[in-house]
């Protein structure tokens, strides 16, 4: 009997050790509650895509996802490529816009393909379709703003900047922050000031004339070697095409259009397919169009009725 007391008793003491250690860190252990909430709210925010031509041989990626992830350790960072061809303001251009629809609403896009760092050219961002755009103001952004109302700002306010500010790799400096800072929920206005222009490549739209010939030319060769063309769908029409069609290029001519690559039809190495990013393409199966076309970006293409 004296036993059992006994046990009762440091029971009942570890029991009261307990009570008096929850009221005594009640704030902290509060805190450790709200922690599996918190998380979750972090996993709502949008996240942060990151576009260059430093490849991955060098620090340069590796600094600006630093410079986010100390600034704001909860963010998300997406690598879209860091395979841009050196300084190829177009290809950037191109990758942009076949990519950002994919992303949510209030994704950031950092993207920076920068000839020009270190002179006057401006950093802007820009908000469009629902989403933001931040680097160099050198083009690399007009094709996603040519179907928008974008709004663009001139990133001027230094306080966002990390410091000091390296004229030659201003993706670490400047515009690394500024994608850290949106997605703490900084304010576009406050990050800088709001201008109505900005640098534009030349237009993706193909020319159509009265006579229904499309003159077009290619804006992007793939991995793969596929051509693709600046014709889109609403340029070439089921009636156009079901009328027959021609394409030109590089002396040879295709009159073939298949639904995907493997698709059996005629024996033409060379045929035309709708690709995802919403372009005719050239492409051959199992080859590269390219190179059996010896075709770069900017060869014309010319689509004709028969």
């Amino acid at each position: 009997m004296k036993s059992a007391g006994r046990k009762k008793q440091k029971v009942d003491a570890a029991k009261k050790s307990r009570q008096t250690k929850t009221r005594r860190l009640g704030s902290k252990e509060s805190s450790l509650r709200v922690a599996p909430s918190a998380a979750r709210n972090t996993r709502n925010q949008p996240p942060i895509t990151l576009l260059t031509d430093f490849g991955t041989a060098d620090y340069f990626v590796a600094a600006m996802k630093g410079v986010i992830l100390s600034a704001y350790p909860s963010a998300s960072i997406i690598d879209l490529t860091h395979n841009i061809p050196a300084q190829d303001i177009e290809a950037a251009a191109f990758t942009l816009l076949a990519t950002y629809s994919a992303f949510p609403s209030g994704t950031i896009h950092v993207a920076v393909v920068d000839p020009g760092v270190g002179s006057n050219r401006r950093a802007i961002l820009i908000e469009a379709h629902g989403q933001f755009f931040v680097g160099p103001d050198n083009g690399i952004f007009s094709y996603v703003c040519d179907e928008a109302n974008p709004r663009i700002f001139h990133l001027n306010n230094s306080k966002y900047f990390r410091q000091p500010v390296s004229d030659t790799f201003n993706g670490r400096d400047l515009f690394a922050p500024v994608a850290a800072a949106l997605s703490r929920g900084i304010t576009a206005k406050k990050l800088g000031v709001e201008v109505d222009d900005y640098v534009r490549l030349p237009t993706l739209k193909a020319e159509l004339s009265e006579s229904g010939v499309i003159t077009a030319r290619i804006i992007h060769i793939d991995h793969f070697g596929n051509c693709v063309t600046n014709i889109a769908r609403n340029d070439f029409t089921e009636a156009m095409i079901n009328d027959g069609f021609r394409l030109e290029i590089k002396g040879q001519r295709i009159d073939e259009l298949r639904r995907f690559f493997a698709e059996e039809t005629r024996a033409n190495k060379l045929f035309c397919v709708w690709g995802s990013a919403g372009f005719l393409e050239i492409a051959a199966k199992n080859q590269s169009a390219a190179k059996l076309l010896q075709a770069k970006r900017g060869d014309s293409a010319v689509v004709t009725r028969t």
